[in-house]
Order: C-alpha cells, then structure tokens, then sequence
C-alpha cells in the first residue's frame, strides 16, 4: 500500500492530488490516513488542488475552484497546496480568485497555500510581487524551479526579488529545475551541482527565517515528478531517472542537511 511505502521509505506524510471523493482509491486513502493520523497525530497530510481555468470565465473558474477547495477541506489536511489563477487573467480576476480562496480557508480553518508556478498567477517572480502587497497574509509553496524556466536563468539578477518571497513561504517543493525545463533529470548528477546548490541556498534561507520567527517545524515535499516533468527517452518514453529514488534520496539529504 502506498502509504505504507512512505512510512518504510522514512517520510514524515504524503503530499497528494486527490481524484474525486467518490473513487474507491480515495474513499480507501482516506480511511488509511486517518488511522495513521489517529496513531500519529504529526503525520503530513497535504491535498493539492489543480483546477486548470481552461476556456471558462473567471466567474466559472472560481466556482469551480471554491467547490474543490470545499471538498478537499473536508478531510481535514494539514494544508491545501493550490495551483491558483492563471497567467492569462488580469490582475483584478486573478485578485477574485485569491479572495475566494481566502475566503474559503477562513470558513473552513484550513490553510490553503499558493504555488509559484507556470501558468499560475505565481508563474513569475518579479510579476508575484503586487500580489504579495496586495494580500499580505498570502502563504506561498515554493517550487523557484519555475521561475527559472521562466525567465531562463538561475534568478542572478532576482535575488532582490526572491528575498522579498522568501518570508510568505510556507511549504517547499523540493524540485531542482534549470533555465530550459522544472526538473532536472536527477539533481544529484555531478552537471547540475551549480544548479542543487542555488535551490538547496533558497531552501536553506526559507527555513533560517522561519527559525526567526520561531516556527519550531517545517514542510519540504520532494517534488521530482514522472513525464513530461521527468526527461525521457525518445520512442520509448524510458524516463532518464528513477523518480521515486530521486526523491528519496532528497527527503535523506535534506533531513541530514537541515536537520
């Protein structure tokens, strides 16, 4: 079972994008985390929430979204991770969006957290920053691979930026991503030393202000996902690396380098 493969694998919780609630594998997760939950009330439990606005408007795409939001904070995680908006809205809509969701985390007591991510209002460094000022309070997932994808660069000339985003973090993904793609192949390969070593800087800053304002524990997912996120082969679509050893050798390095 797979939550059975996180304990043994030494993880301290899951980090999921549920299908919907009436599925026999969800009806079935939830059911397991609750038991572990009821033996290990610490025990991570963070749900995702992934409405893609496609073509519809923004009225229906926050309908949409605050109905997800609704259901998933029903089963009571520690926190949602929302891919939020969309990079085509306007500032106004997506501020609509925002608001719904902060209204439906003040209803229900669940956090719902924002990733920085492409096609997201999130999607760019420099431009997330009115959203910031705009909603002071807003919480952050931190997968920086995208901003670098996005402006094609290891952020150099945005470190002004990224240190103004550092204090609304309250999750990381810990994905390494380069100026062409969000994932590199395996961050451990000797090529992309430079490259673990700017992400592991921005994580490693993360968690030295979280330590100031006295938070006393912290949620990292390692975040290296299957294609088109994971390279492959040609023809055969044979990943390049095995993503499930990647990520577990990252939860090993971080807890050893943070801990």
């Amino acid at each position: 079972m797979f939550v059975d493969k996180v304990f043994s694998a030494g993880y301290d919780g899951i980090e999921i994008n549920l299908p919907p609630s009436e599925t026999s594998f969800t009806k079935e997760l939830l059911k397991l985390v609750e038991q572990v939950r009821t033996n290990n009330p610490d025990f991570l439990f963070i749900t995702q929430q992934l409405t893609a606005p496609g073509s519809s408007s923004v009225d229906a795409y926050i309908s949409t979204m605050k109905k997800r939001l609704s259901e998933l904070s029903a089963f009571q995680p520690t926190c949602i991770n929302s891919q939020t908006g969309a990079d085509y809205y306007s500032f106004d809509d997506n501020c609509r969006v925002i608001e719904a969701a902060l209204t439906i985390s003040s209803q229900t007591g669940v956090r719902i957290l924002h990733e920085t991510h492409r096609g997201r209002f999130s999607f760019h460094a420099p431009s997330l920053l009115p959203y910031l000022q705009q909603f002071p309070e807003l919480e952050l997932v931190a997968d920086f691979s995208h901003f670098c994808t996005v402006s094609e660069s290891l952020l150099q000339e945005q470190e002004a930026v990224i240190q103004q985003i550092i204090p609304h973090v309250s999750h990381i993904h810990a994905r390494v991503g380069h100026q062409q793609g969000a994932q590199v192949n395996d961050p451990f390969a000797p090529e992309w030393k430079e490259h673990f070593s700017v992400f592991e800087l921005w994580w490693q800053q993360i968690l030295v202000h979280q330590q100031q304002k006295g938070s006393t524990g912290f949620s990292i997912t390692p975040e290296f996902g299957p294609a088109p996120y994971m390279p492959s082969l040609p023809f055969t679509q044979q990943p390049l690396g095995n993503q499930w050893e990647i990520n577990r050798k990252m939860m090993h390095h971080l807890k050893q380098v943070f801990n």
